[in-house]
């Protein structure tokens, strides 16, 4: 599989999120041919969940969580955001705020 261009993958995240209702936001537009994605959904009673991309064994782009499976209080995934802008500035911050809190990925999510 070929990695699509950030500007291109975030559009079609987009696209997916605001057909079923969802609202979508680029809190940190970041480098639009390379930039790694950092995905916030927002969930009711101000928590919050994050994605990161990673690589799996066979080399397949899947999505982990990197504070961990259970949503955190929304401030610590802001907290863990701006770490993560502070040290890559080409970083893309994307918010998804979906009544249901589904993220709209279409790859894997890694539960190890």
């Amino acid at each position: 599989m070929t990695d699509l261009r950030a500007r291109f993958w975030v559009d079609a995240l987009r696209w997916r999120a605001e057909s079923a209702g969802a609202s979508i936001y680029v809190a940190h537009k970041g480098d639009p041919d390379a930039g790694v994605i950092l995905l916030k959904t927002l969930l009711p009673d101000r928590m919050a969940q994050l994605y990161a991309p990673m690589r799996n064994v066979e080399g397949e782009r899947v999505w982990m969580t990197p504070l961990g499976s259970d949503p955190v209080p929304e401030q610590d995934a802001d907290a863990y955001a701006r770490r993560r802008l502070e040290d890559d500035p080409d970083l893309w911050l994307v918010e998804v705020d979906d009544p249901h809190g589904r993220h709209f990925l279409n790859e894997a999510i890694d539960k190890s």
